[in-house]
């Protein structure tokens, strides 16, 4: 979806009236770097920016790390897109690559700039074949690519920092000239208008009349940058010359070697910045984090916009933003806990389900990649510390599940997920109970009867409606074991199950075209909504990455000659995986039938 668009749903007359707000980031130097910012920005986005966007490194020197961050940031973190575009060092097949690139991935934003010179350059210089400015890019896009892309282009309160003259200022004609420049772009396409960042707001809401004064009636979405620290403070400011106010300076000046000190004052000035901009009628914010969560966060606390505690879920899994995946409003529960290796193994689908689990079902889910499989090393790093102990029986690797269950343990080699979910927590002493008893899950939800979808465990979905989900549990069990709990299910008539090997032999209560909504919701003026179910078809395909985390995501952690991963590679070969669902969800029995066994 275009930004200009969901800025005009967030701040339409039938809206909340709510201020939106969205993070830029920077690329990292470094593959380990680039994994932590993808940590960062998932606890970020789940507070529900409007966009994120990922800057173009100057000189296009990030241009092949940009686009796979904004594939990334599109596709597996599911949160809106906009793409830094620059003109430095691009010839025009080089931006039409890039722009090909980001529209395959389903992005559908583009900020377009001129750059800043690459490293040790002073001047920026048009590259032979490309473009002069920012303008000709915007021209380019609009002619070429029609109206696919949302464009937005950079705005400066206090003119670009080229015009600026040594004493601070430009002058008039510098000023008038640069506005009327910022027209051109808009009037050649651009829809949207981002400032360079700023400390004077005063200078700001001038240049914003100044704007509507010629013409411009685009949004205008002021960039905030918090002080983080001194010394990259007056770095980044003398930069891109921007004005201090001297009470700033006056605060900053005996605080400036205490980082704890300008922290803090860098968010209560960046909050009653926003204060005084959102006072003006200006309802939207675009936070530079220099790829920092903590002040950005506690600057929207402050005003409001978010609650650090609660984190609202349109769906029970994150919503696509990928333009391609955006009527999908149903998954299997299977990949609840690997929402990225699930979107990995469908991202070829030509058509994604809609309604009931349907059209989809025919579609092949991509083969088993060892993307499935790779983690973040500091995520590596805390597998390693948690799961990697000596296992002499089975019991060992019951008590690792129980553990992970009880919170005790923050990672699963099942999961891409942080910790436990809140709703977990509902269940955790049954789980960790069955889990001693040799039934190893690694999914499941209590049931729900009606809980309102503000719920801040079960919770999700518009204001004002109800959410309602089946008892579910997934795990790993022996032939023994599944024997029993067949047989004693058999009193439990309303309990359906799937449970399949390694090689593939399965047992089941349910047809195989049949499938099971486990979670719903009904909302005000709208149809029941059913965003997760068990279909037997999926279980199937889901098995084989299930199966294949024992060796690749857990005993591949242990030197090749330990006995423990024998024990493992064991338990791969000799156990089933069950789907068990209580379709009772008002008097579940879900957890009795475990008894006794």
């Amino acid at each position: 979806m275009k930004v200009i668009d969901k800025i005009i749903e967030s701040t339409s007359s039938g809206s909340t009236g709510k201020p939106v707000f969205s993070f830029e980031f920077f690329p990292p130097k470094t593959e380990e770097g680039a994994e932590n910012l993808f940590e960062r920005m998932e606890r970020m986005v789940g507070h529900g920016p409007t966009f994120c966007d990922i800057t173009w490194g100057a000189g296009g020197s990030t241009a092949e790390l940009t686009l796979e961050i904004a594939r990334r940031m599109q596709n597996l973190v599911c949160v809106e897109t906009m793409m830094h575009l620059t003109c430095t060092n691009m010839p025009v097949e080089k931006i039409d690559y890039a722009l090909e690139s980001v529209k395959k991935d389903g992005i559908q934003n583009v900020l377009a700039l001129r750059g800043d010179p690459p490293r040790g350059q002073d001047k920026f210089v048009q590259a032979e074949g490309g473009f002069a400015c920012a303008l000709d890019l915007v021209e380019h896009i609009r002619k070429s690519y029609g109206d696919y892309f949302g464009i937005a282009v950079a705005g400066y309160p206090e003119a670009h920092p080229e015009v600026i003259e040594s004493n601070g200022l430009a002058t008039p004609e510098a000023y008038a000239k640069d506005l009327a420049y910022l027209k051109r772009k808009v009037d050649a396409g651009a829809d949207v208008i981002v400032t360079q960042l700023f400390y004077d707001v005063d200078n700001f809401l001038k240049f914003v009349n100044d704007c509507r004064q010629i013409g411009i009636t685009c949004p205008i979405v002021p960039g905030i940058m918090p002080i983080n620290n001194y010394n990259g403070f007056i770095r980044m400011t003398g930069f891109c010359k921007t004005k201090i106010p001297s009470e700033i300076t006056s605060a900053l000046e005996p605080i400036k070697d205490n980082e704890e000190a300008v922290r803090a004052y860098g968010v209560h000035l960046g909050t009653e910045i926003c204060k005084k901009i959102m006072a003006s009628g200006i309802k939207t914010l675009h936070l530079y984090t220099l790829n920092m969560e903590k002040s950005a966060l506690a600057i929207l606390t402050n005003l409001g916009l978010i609650e650090e505690s609660k984190i609202s879920r349109p769906l029970p899994w994150r919503k696509p933003t990928n333009l391609f995946r955006l009527k999908e409003d149903v998954r299997p529960i299977f990949w609840a806990n690997r929402p990225k290796s699930y979107i990995t193994r469908t991202i070829g689908w030509e058509q994604y389900p809609h309604g009931r689990w349907g059209n989809a079902s025919n579609a092949s889910y991509g083969a088993l990649t060892d993307h499935q499989f790779l983690r973040p090393r500091a995520r590596d790093k805390k597998l390693q510390e948690e799961w990697v102990v000596p296992l002499k029986k089975f019991d060992d690797i019951s008590e690792k599940f129980m553990k992970y269950c009880l919170g005790q343990l923050k990672t699963s080699p099942w999961s891409e997920l942080d910790a436990l979910q809140p709703e977990t927590k509902i269940i955790n002493e049954q789980l960790a109970s069955i889990n001693l008893k040799g039934f190893l899950t690694i999914n499941s939800q209590p049931p729900v009867n009606g809980a309102k979808s503000d719920s801040p465990s079960v919770g999700w979905g518009p204001a004002g409606g109800y959410v309602y989900q089946k008892a579910y549990v997934e795990f790993f069990c022996s032939g023994e074991k599944l024997n029993a709990l067949v047989e004693k299910s058999k009193a439990y008539p309303l309990l359906t199950y799937i449970a399949v090997n390694k090689e593939g032999n399965l047992i089941s209560n349910v047809g195989k075209n049949d499938v099971n909504a486990v979670t719903w919701g009904v909302f005000p003026a709208k149809e029941i909504i059913q965003p997760t179910v068990v279909d037997p078809s999926s279980f199937l395909i889901w098995k084989d990455e299930a199966f294949e985390i024992w060796s690749r995501g857990w005993a591949q952690l242990y030197p090749e000659d330990d006995s423990s991963r024998s024990l493992l590679q064991e338990v791969q070969n000799t156990y089933y995986l069950v789907s068990l669902v209580d379709n009772d969800y008002i008097n579940s029995d879900l957890f009795n039938v475990f008894k006794d066994l």
